[in-house]
């Protein structure tokens, strides 16, 4: 991961209960979530900062502690759906740059 901005302290995300953005964390006043691609038609995973697209990658730092996807939420309802409100609209891997995956082999579409 080269253009991701945090720390190196360790980034402790929580399950926010989605299945495309399954982790989320605030650090420094700004979410951090990470949507769960249609993998290996795409990268694993996509990081985005306060709904901007910052990377692409297959295998999370070290220093990122990752749960279980389907445990519970410890996010309030209120920081759940702020987090997930700022990647409303960015499910479809590419939608950040406005071109949607509607691939042949790919789920994107399905994934809604």
């Amino acid at each position: 991961m080269h253009n991701t901005p945090l720390s190196a302290e360790p980034v402790i995300f929580r399950p926010t209960g989605s299945k495309i953005f399954p982790y989320a964390t605030r650090e420094a006043r700004r979410w951090i979530v990470l949507r769960l691609n249609d993998f290996p038609e795409h990268p694993l995973y996509t990081l985005f900062v306060d709904a901007q697209h910052v990377d692409d990658f297959d295998d999370a730092p070290d220093n990122w502690l990752l749960p279980d996807p389907g445990a519970p939420s410890v996010l309030s309802a209120r920081e759940r759906e702020e987090a997930l409100r700022t990647v409303s609209g960015l499910e479809a891997y590419g939608a950040e740059t406005g071109t949607p995956c509607r691939g042949e082999f790919c789920s994107c579409s399905q994934r809604r």
